[in-house]
């Protein structure tokens, strides 16, 4: 800012050679004698020393109440920097004695750090680094640099593009695509980046379309010198750098060309770019309120006038911020760099919630995951301990059927021995007949035929009623199969007839043949109804003939089938039938009581219903069972 403000600043002149002489001894190159012939003068020797002795002694005064830092960006060196700001330095002791203010100088890192460790209550420097420190530290401008009446600070900075006086061939910006440039550093706000805006905006991308873009550091000479060797086409600088060093004698007439000036009424340097705000002063955030608020007030109090530095209200920096938005650099330097490091940082809320939210989905996945897996292993366990609860119910329902079948088998026992002694008792008569007449001599062919075959029916007889009770007992799986009720019925009505010596009438009646077919296990319903017809048997043994009769009904009603058991017998009271099928609970003296009870889970087993009831006149007991049936094709 050396030059700018001593060139910029009405009635203030003085040499770059002090600022030169900070980065190149003399002698060294012409650059290093040029500066050699230029010297401070006495006078601003001196009024820099009063000023920091008068700030000494009121620093230390008793009033002194604290220190108060101020980081200046020195980007032409210390001692240059601490000239151009004394005048500042004396005039805040002077209207804020009770506090002691400090110039520190940096470099642009250098500023950066000190912010950062809060080693500064207040920081001048350029605006683009301003911009740059406002987004990442929150510093706040109380004003901003007033460089005398001949132009506005809120239009104060740009950057010159020149070439040498003998390059016809470079009259405008668009044309330095592929050509070389030198310039200051990236960061530099006059010295590259107002200059790399016109140039973009010009349809030249710095980073690309210049062949040799070239950084030589500061001072800016250096990027003069680069220009004047013809190492480059062109360079950038600060305005109004080129006018001082031509005052100065440093350069010559026609010497360098500034490429595409632009007109600015009021201005006093060319310009190949638009103008930006001039330096700011901030303060930061741990500076107190009321401390700014009394060095801006002291600042703008400040007269205009020689040797001194004046300020005015906060100009609009948004120029700045549109500048480097557009080139990507300072706080917006994410946007046209689409890295992941600079997705993150820009868009770190958004994606943090998106992975929050991904975490959350896959644990919320996992967790229903396993709690799937472990209800799925429970309802396995489940079924699995239902399944053999089943098959050991299956099993022992299949085990009291048969003890049922046994127990009706073994309260049957007495009458069928006597029913199977009666056909061996034949066949031992006619064999011993046969015998006799053989040892009389007295057999002929045709009383042996008819011997022999009166002994091979009563053989097949005794083998029919033994192969129907094996049939009977035996143990086996249920199949369900089409099975004829009517038929089955009249197997149990053969069953107990060969079985009893003196069985009662047993009459069939088919009414639901041409109707219904039922799919039923013919062992399970056989047995049913031999249950049922012995029960009805044992109702009537005592009674005379006519209601010892059973009839056995097969009819077909609304999709079932039905099948009527129907004695004449004792029948039962109503207390009875109320537990006629109660497990255990027997009319009969010697009876276990199971019977009724497994015919009924049977019958439901096969999603039918099994109930009894009294007959119309009040004689005997009615038996029913549904079964459920399937219509016939027509």
């Amino acid at each position: 800012m050396h030059a700018a403000m001593n060139f910029q600043r009405a009635g203030r002149r003085r040499s770059l050679s002090l600022a030169w002489a900070n980065h190149a001894p003399c002698g060294r190159d012409p650059v290093g004698r040029a500066r050699a012939h230029f010297r401070v003068s006495h006078w601003w020797r001196l009024a820099a020393g009063v000023a920091l002795c008068a700030a000494a002694v009121l620093a230390n005064s008793p009033a002194a109440a604290r220190t108060v830092s101020i980081g200046v960006f020195a980007w032409q060196g210390e001692r240059a920097a601490v000239t151009d700001w004394a005048p500042l330095l004396q005039d805040l002791s002077a209207a804020l004695p009770e506090h002691q203010f400090r110039l520190v100088h940096y470099d642009a890192e250098g500023l950066r750090r000190a912010i950062a460790a809060q080693a500064v209550d207040l920081v001048i420097t350029n605006p683009g680094y301003y911009v740059t420190m406002e987004a990442e530290f929150g510093l706040s401008r109380i004003a901003t640099l007033a460089s005398g009446p001949a132009r506005s600070p809120a239009r104060a900075l740009g950057s010159t593009v020149f070439t040498r006086g003998d390059r016809t061939d470079l009259g405008d910006l668009g044309v330095l695509a592929g050509k070389r440039v030198a310039a200051v550093a990236p960061d530099a706000f006059g010295g590259y980046l107002i200059a790399a805006g016109e140039l973009k905006q010009r349809g030249v991308n710095p980073g690309s379309d210049l062949q040799g873009l070239r950084f030589v550091g500061l001072p800016m000479t250096n990027v003069v010198e680069a220009v004047r060797r013809g190492q480059v086409d062109a360079g950038i600088v600060r305005t109004c750098v080129l006018e001082q060093l031509a005052a100065e004698g440093y350069l010559g007439q026609g010497e360098l060309r500034v490429i595409s000036p632009q007109p600015e009424p009021g201005f006093p340097c060319a310009t190949s770019t638009r103008l930006y705000p001039d330096w700011p002063i901030a303060v930061t955030r741990q500076t107190e309120p009321a401390l700014a608020k009394a060095v801006a007030r002291a600042l703008l109090a400040i007269p205009e006038g020689k040797n001194r530095v004046s300020w005015t209200v906060p100009a609009d920096y948004r120029p700045v911020h549109d500048l480097y938005q557009e080139l990507g650099v300072g706080p917006y330097q994410d946007l046209h760099r689409l890295t992941p490091q600079a997705l993150a940082r820009r868009f770190w809320p958004w994606l943090l919630g998106l992975v929050s939210l991904l975490i959350a989905g896959i644990v919320h996945s996992v967790r229903v995951e396993y709690q799937v897996h472990r209800r799925t292993a429970e309802l396995r366990e489940s079924l699995q301990a239902r399944k053999t609860a089943e098959d050991r119910m299956r099993e022992h329902q299949e085990q009291m059927e048969h003890l049922s079948r046994l127990s009706v088998l073994g309260e049957l026992s007495g009458n069928l021995a006597h029913e199977i002694n009666q056909p061996l008792t034949t066949i031992g008569t006619y064999a011993r007949t046969l015998l006799r007449r053989q040892a009389s001599r007295t057999l002929t062919p045709e009383a042996l035929a008819q011997a022999c075959t009166e002994i091979a029916n009563e053989a097949e007889r005794a083998g029919g009623i033994v192969q129907r009770i094996r049939h009977f007992a035996r143990k086996r799986a249920a199949v369900r199969e089409p099975v004829d009720l009517a038929a089955i019925a009249d197997e149990a009505r053969r069953l107990v007839a060969g079985m009893l010596a003196q069985a009662p009438e047993i009459a069939i009646r088919d009414g639901g043949r041409a109707t219904c077919e039922v799919l039923a296990d013919r062992q399970q319903i056989q047995q049913v109804l031999l249950n049922l017809i012995k029960n009805a048997i044992d109702s009537g043994r005592s009674l005379a003939p006519p209601r010892q009769r059973i009839e056995v009904v097969v009819e077909g009603a609304q999709r079932r089938a039905l099948v009527h058991v129907i004695d004449r017998g004792v029948g039962l009271d109503e207390s009875q039938r109320a537990r006629l099928f109660e497990p255990f609970f027997t009319t009969k003296p010697e009876g276990l009581g199971l019977g009724l009870p497994i015919c009924k889970t049977i019958v439901e087993a096969h999603g039918g219903r099994l109930w009894a009831e009294p007959n119309a006149d009040g004689v005997g007991m009615r038996f029913t069972f549904s079964l459920p049936c399937h219509e016939l094709p027509t």
